[in-house]
């Protein structure tokens, strides 16, 4: 269908008259009413991504929707404005302090008292167009993310009336306002009486109490439905996973509310928190004084209903040895995953508790004790870091992951930095720098965690002399060389606002409890995601006047950088594409997690992809670690479902390990590495079985997995049988589809290399689908390889589902390699060498995947280093292979629209064979020209422009390309041709 002369008027007709119409839908209007991943919060972002200046002109800000755009606006290499008002006086002093701080931005107070500012526009300014979107929602966290909003974005052509309209309300909203300044904020701070306050605007269903009475919300309902099902069983242990600031010490004193035992003991590992335990006890369970006893230093109460007590005191002989064995009938032990250690092991052999009630919030331990077996395996009850900020149960945060000091000779801190580094005076006004532009402007209360002790200390005697925001810094360094009172003391001024920052190393890991901590710094290497979750988790907790936390976490050339997205993420694939994919799609989206965010300058997402890419995630160390860690949770051996389920390790990196040779590349070879089973398969076994790990375990697609399970039923099925299958599976179901079947499970599509290491699961010489007769023998005589078998079909099928959605085909976004693609394309044979030079046609399919190396290696040969760029997320400039023109045959085809064009890119050879699907793309513009060959002498090439159907989403596009301010001055650079670009080839 032919394209209209400007992508504007295609899109505008796309969307207001025919939705047939062809369209790159680029500027398409679309009503953002924050659903599923349609919200406000990606739609700002993705406009500021494309354009040279905006306006927002919206009655309410508040600092946590700031905090949510902050990288944007930082990185926005244009203008901006602002127009807002002190309309019923509902924006914060902060606010406006953070507004008056942005760079590029002039902000307008709009304050005509007699005409109320209630506007909610935001406007935007690209090369011969502008953007609107105008609705409901103000510049709150809600309001761009989870509110029940109607916004609708529309764009306009420079001469268009509507644009005339925009700009000259905008003027005039200027011409009654007045610049932002410093003295304007005090004057405003000194006199504002808010009448309305972001609770007002808020959609939080949460429930209203009367003072003293516990009700358990749903997460807690849950639970505790789940714990009482174990001792229903006549278990007697469990342990309950509840990530920090998710309420674990209520939900225990629910539980025992729930048990109403005759006797209780709660144990702790410090002594500071258990006054706060009694107190949260006594909320729920109302208890006097006089029932309550404590064993603690020289509290010795032995009697009481409820016993709350240290470790350190009651692990001692002389005080166990006072209590009979029997007398508490319901035992709760706090931080569990300490419970490796002697004193927990004696106390745990000295009681016999009817119940015995385990909490932590990490269970994982590299000591090599198992937590797991030692509470019999029973789980009740998980909610981690994401599921708990999804559920609301936790105060959102913004992190900002920002470049360390980087000196003249562009050397930045590493894992080797001495004192001197980390505290010269260059790098204390860096941090002074990041603190100013990305932490809160009003009350901070920080902890700050540095690399050593010494650093701690002297890092705070410098910053003692600086200023932040107009006040002097107050900061107090503690270690664990502090005394008891000496942490009580500071932790005290810290929660007063007597000091705004807590220096410190890892004491503060776990096990103390500042709920009004609202901003984290982060001067240290991540030596673990473990104690990086621990130390994020300070600040999560609610806490009155605490809209949202602020994380600053300074990156420096690091090595372990890669485990920062992945305690950010939750993320324990080991698959480093994975990771890196959720990195994209998080500056994409620009929320995680419900309305947290998670944003990282250029520099350091590059370093954190550099680190992805040099580490070896899939080390045999580390797939042994990930196995280790589930079996503890089972109690036995996992099997390849059990790590899909857990969303652990990717199984396919198991079976596939590159440390397991030959036959043995499969799971049943994996664990008998492990030591789990002393036989291994046959060598038909080994290679039936590596062929299913290795091709259809990942579940791409599910039609070979459906086929081998219905064949294991009912030994032979034909064509039209398997047909109806797939079709009440809800699968395509084409000729092309039954054959590309056939052909994988034979062999038949694979290269002779592939046919010899694994064995056909079809067999080649049946006239209809029916199993090889070596494959059906094997899984009719061998029970464990039967186990096997299935574990495949059911793991695929379940990652077929959860991973790609139930796909026939490729979908966009998703990460692919060549022989994947050939496959999902229908082909009769992955004869695809790596050096295809980019491209290949199949006559068959008429298929042509085009794979891109987007930065070309510096050592290929001249006559591959194709210029190949995008020009904006919707077009591709290409090359095809060197000695080609247009009257070439397969080039011929591609530029008169015989055959379907796939894209598939990767950012660089240090991605392997993992290329990101964008979808299909047509052809235009295309032209003879030349490129230098070997020793300069040119080439003929064929240079042509490929259309996406879909455009690549902003976070990939600046994936690829890099720095979004280097690509608009490319754009203003490189002349426009919309014209020329929007029209088929003929």
């Amino acid at each position: 269908m032919q394209r209209s002369s400007h992508p504007l008027l295609a899109d505008t007709s796309f969307g207001f008259v025919d939705r047939n119409t062809s369209s790159p839908q680029i500027y398409n209007p679309v009503l953002v009413a924050n659903r599923d991943d349609n919200h406000m919060l990606k739609a700002i972002l993705h406009e500021l991504k494309r354009s040279r200046s905006f306006t927002f002109s919206v009655a309410f800000i508040t600092t946590g929707a700031l905090g949510l755009l902050k990288q944007a606006l930082i990185d926005f290499p244009g203008e901006g404005t602002i127009i807002t008002s002190n309309y019923l006086d509902f924006n914060s002093p902060e606010v406006f302090s953070e507004l008056l701080d942005l760079p590029n931005v002039q902000v307008t107070i709009h304050e005509d008292r007699n005409s109320p500012f209630h506007t909610k526009a935001y406007v935007f300014e690209q090369a011969g167009s502008s953007t609107a979107i105008v609705g409901s929602s103000n510049l709150t966290r809600n309001a761009l993310l989870v509110n029940n909003e109607w916004n609708l974005r529309f764009s306009a052509m420079p001469d268009g009336d509507i644009v005339d309209q925009i700009h000259s309300t905008l003027e005039d909203q200027k011409a009654h306002g007045h610049p932002l300044t410093q003295d304007w904020i005090d004057q405003y701070a000194a006199h504002r009486r808010p009448t309305i306050t972001l609770d007002d605007l808020t959609t939080d269903d949460e429930k209203v109490l009367p003072v003293g009475e516990i009700v358990p919300n749903d997460m807690q309902v849950e639970a505790l439905d789940a714990i009482e099902r174990v001792w229903k069983s006549e278990e007697k242990r469990a342990v309950v996973i509840s990530a920090t600031g998710t309420g674990k010490t209520i939900l225990a004193a629910l539980a025992v509310r729930q048990a109403a035992p005759k006797r209780f003991l709660f144990i702790v590992h410090r002594e500071q928190i258990l006054d706060k335990a009694i107190a949260e006890f006594q909320r729920v369970l109302n208890f006097s004084d006089a029932e309550c006893g404590k064993i603690a230093g020289r509290n010795k109460d032995f009697d009481p209903k409820y016993v709350f007590a240290t470790i350190q005191s009651l692990s001692r002989p002389e005080t166990l040895n006072q209590l009979d064995p029997h007398a508490f009938d319901f035992i709760v032990i706090d931080e569990v995953h300490r419970a490796g250690a002697m004193g927990y092991q004696n106390i745990i052999k000295h009681f016999n508790p009817q119940k015995l009630l385990g909490l932590t919030a990490t269970p994982e331990r590299t000591d090599g004790f198992n937590i797991f077996e030692l509470f019999d395996h029973n789980v009740p009850f998980e909610i981690r870091l994401q599921e708990a900020l999804e559920s609301k149960m936790l105060a959102p945060f913004n992190y900002y992951g920002v470049t360390d000091y980087t000196d003249d000779r562009g050397q930045s801190t590493t894992d080797t930095s001495d004192l001197s580094k980390l505290v010269e005076p260059e790098r204390i006004r860096h941090l002074l720098k990041m603190i100013r532009q990305y932490g809160h402007k009003g009350e901070v209360r920080g902890l700050m965690f540095c690399s050593s002790k010494r650093e701690a200390h002297e890092m705070s005697n410098l910053l003692n002399q600086e200023s932040v925001n107009g006040r002097i810094l107050r900061t107090k360094a503690l270690t664990g060389d502090s005394s008891m009172d000496e942490r009580e003391q500071t932790v005290g001024l810290l929660k007063a606002g007597d000091i705004d920052y807590i220096l410190t190393v890892d004491i503060f890991n776990e096990g103390i409890d500042i709920p009004s901590v609202n901003q984290v710094v982060m001067l240290r290497n991540t030596q673990s995601s473990i104690i990086f979750t621990q130390q994020l988790g300070r600040g999560l907790r609610k806490h009155a006047g605490k809209d949202h936390l602020r994380v600053i976490d300074f990156i420096g050339n690091y090595s372990n950088n890669f485990l920062i997205p992945i305690a950010l993420f939750g993320d324990n694939s080991r698959n480093k594409h994975s990771i890196k994919k959720r990195v994209i799609e998080a500056q994409n989206s620009g929320a995680i997690a419900g309305v947290s965010s998670v944003n990282f300058d250029a520099i350091a997402k590059e370093r954190i992809f550099a680190s992805l890419d040099q580490v070896k995630l899939d080390s045999f160390a580390n797939l042994k670690s990930a196995f280790q860690e589930l079996e503890f949770r089972l109690g036995t051996t996992p099997k390849r479902i059990d790590f899909a389920r857990f969303d652990t390790i990717d199984p396919v990196l198991l079976c596939t390990s590159s440390n397991l040779k030959g036959k043995d590349r499969n799971y049943w070879g994996f664990i008998q590495k492990l030591g789990k089973v002393k036989v291994l398969p046959t060598v038909d076994e080994g290679n039936m079985l590596r062929f299913l790990d290795t091709e259809i375990l990942n579940g791409m697609r599910p039609h070979e997995l459906i086929l081998v399970r219905e064949l294991l039923r009912k030994n032979m099925l034909s064509k039209k049988q398997f047909k109806d299958i797939l079709e009440q599976e809800g699968l395509t179901n084409s000729d092309f589809v039954i054959n590309s079947v056939r052909q994988v499970l034979t062999l038949d599509f694979y290269t002779e290399p592939d046919r010899i290491k694994f064995h056909p699961i079809l067999d080649p010489q049946s006239s209809g689908l029916s199993p090889h007769p070596e494959f059906l023998n094997a899984y009719q005589a061998s029970s464990t390889f039967t186990e096997h078998v299935d574990d495949v079909i059911e793991t695929g099928l379940y990652l077929a589902r959860h991973k790609y959605d139930w796909a026939s085909d490729m979908k966009v976004g998703k990460i692919y390699s060549r022989k994947d693609v050939t496959r999902l394309l229908n082909w009769n044979k992955s004869d695809i060498p790596q050096n295809i030079g980019g491209y290949k046609l199949d006559k068959a399919t008429m298929t042509c995947p085009i794979f891109v190396t987007y930065h070309k290696d510096e050592a290929i040969s001249e006559t591959t280093k194709y210029e190949d760029a995008f020009l904006d997320p919707s077009l591709m400039r290409w090359f095809t292979k060197s000695k080609r023109t247009m009257g070439s045959p397969t080039e011929s085809k591609i530029i008169h629209g015989e055959a379907d064009l796939h894209l598939l890119v990767k950012k660089s050879d240090k991605d392997n064979t993992a290329f990101f699907y964008l979808g299909k793309v047509s052809p235009s513009s295309s032209r003879d020209t030349q490129m230098p060959g070997k020793d300069a002498k040119p080439v003929n090439v064929v240079e042509m422009k490929l259309h996406l159907e879909q455009p690549v989403s902003d976070g990939l596009f600046d994936f690829f390309v890099g720095d979004p301010s280097m690509y608009l001055e490319h754009r203003r650079a490189v002349p426009a041709e919309p014209q020329a670009s929007l029209h088929s080839t003929k």
